[in-house]
């Protein structure tokens, strides 16, 4: 896991507060072409972003459990969370992991192009291929649709 150290704190944008840093993960992945309801996180802390390295951290208070009901699959992100973000591509992931019948996985990639499919990596370079639109919000899905 990486350090976030000031002086990586001195060349990111960073935001404290989960209001601001809600707005500005979903805005990023939006600007890499993934979908914004890939990091559902709740009350973060503080969220960072180094432009040039395409470096990208996010803190909340505590580890979360979300269940994404359209491909019945539950994930866990920690109290930390770091990538790498690149156009339709996070690499490097630490902090997300998902369960697969009785154990948990790590998610080390993930990657979106404009088909309807994303893909997940684990660090040992396993993969599952999920539907797009499990990860969209609804109330993006609803502007689609309009």
């Amino acid at each position: 896991m990486t350090i976030i150290t000031e002086e990586l704190k001195a060349k990111a944008e960073v935001y404290l507060g989960d209001e601001i840093c809600q707005v500005k993960s979903k805005f990023l992945l939006q600007e890499v072409g993934l979908p914004r309801g890939l990091l559902p996180l709740k009350d973060i802390i503080e969220c960072g972003y180094v432009e040039e390295t395409g470096f990208v951290w996010l803190k909340q208070k505590k580890k979360i459990e979300h269940y994404y009901e359209k491909i019945g699959k539950l994930v866990s992100y920690a109290t930390e969370i770091t990538a790498y973000v690149e156009k339709n591509k996070i690499k490097n992931l630490t902090g997300v992991k998902a369960k697969e019948l009785l154990i948990w996985i790590t998610i080390s990639e993930i990657t979106g192009d404009d088909s309807p499919k994303m893909t997940f990596k684990t660090p040992a370079g396993l993969f599952r291929t999920f539907p797009r639109v499990a990860f969209e919000l609804e109330e993006d899905l609803k502007k689609e649709q309009n």
